[in-house]
């Protein structure tokens, strides 16, 4: 099972959930799509005021589907397809929804888990949650607009620990340096996350989503061209060796082996 992304629609509140048992939610090629398509369909719906992500089993999302990669990260073309029209596709229509996105982030929460809530505008986590990006032990770099999503979210340092040194931040520091806006013990956490929706759902859905479109017109222009900019040679190591490896390692449960 490649795992699925669920929307529910209740009310004016939708509810986005990654579910991908066994794997911590792990992103498919399949669940980026799905996501996708399930903000293209929040942003449709006029009546929706508020959505909720969140993942399932006590878990956000602990990256992609590594058993997937070996199908098409070590090609140029087919990589750059994934992360361009895939991931991207799937971030970017949350990042074009004018609904306020409430994430709710228990354990894991890791890559793909972090861009998510990256798009998300409030972030609420439970204290046990976790953080990272430690794709350097599989061989590759986040690409580049995924990166410059995630540093304007958690900030340049937290971005360059992260993908520069494995860095690990449990949900206490993540709170300090910026990223969320409150922690709580976890069987406090779905209650102050409805609450924050109740706060939402009692506000003119108009002005939030005036307010949704200032923000983004406000971002920063010049990092997200930049990364732009760098697509053109940014899936240059598809077929490299330290790539090969890290994926190869990971599926066979040993320890990478680079070589200088």
């Amino acid at each position: 099972m490649s795992g699925q992304v669920l929307l529910e629609i209740s009310g004016s509140c939708a509810a986005v959930t990654l579910s991908h048992p066994g794997k911590f939610n792990a992103m498919s090629r399949a669940m980026w799509r799905e996501l996708r398509a399930a903000f293209e369909a929040i942003q449709q719906r006029r009546k929706v005021h508020c959505v909720r992500v969140r993942g399932d089993s006590g878990h956000f999302c602990a990256g992609g589907d590594i058993a997937e990669y070996a199908d098409f990260r070590f090609g140029q073309a087919s990589l750059r397809d994934f992360h361009e029209n895939d991931v991207w596709g799937g971030l970017q229509a949350m990042l074009d929804c004018d609904v306020p996105i409430v994430a709710q982030i228990e354990g894991n929460c890791m890559g793909a888990g972090v861009e998510i809530a990256s798009c998300c505008d409030l972030r609420l986590a439970a204290g046990s949650a976790r953080f990272g990006a430690p794709i350097g032990k599989l061989g590759f770099p986040m690409a580049p607009r995924e990166a410059a999503l995630v540093m304007r979210a958690v900030g340049e340092l937290t971005a360059r620990e992260m993908l520069l040194s494995a860095a690990v931040l449990d949900a206490a520091e993540m709170k300090q340096r910026g990223f969320l806006n409150q922690v709580l013990a976890a069987d406090a956490l779905d209650a102050a996350v409805q609450e924050r929706i109740h706060r939402i759902q009692q506000l003119a859905p108009q002005a939030a989503r005036l307010n949704k479109a200032s923000f983004r017109a406000l971002a920063h222009v010049p990092p997200a061209q930049a990364a732009i900019n760098l697509i053109a040679t940014a899936y240059d190591y598809a077929d490299s060796g330290e790539h090969r490896e890290g994926i190869s390692a990971f599926i066979e449960k040993r320890p990478p082996a680079f070589r200088p």
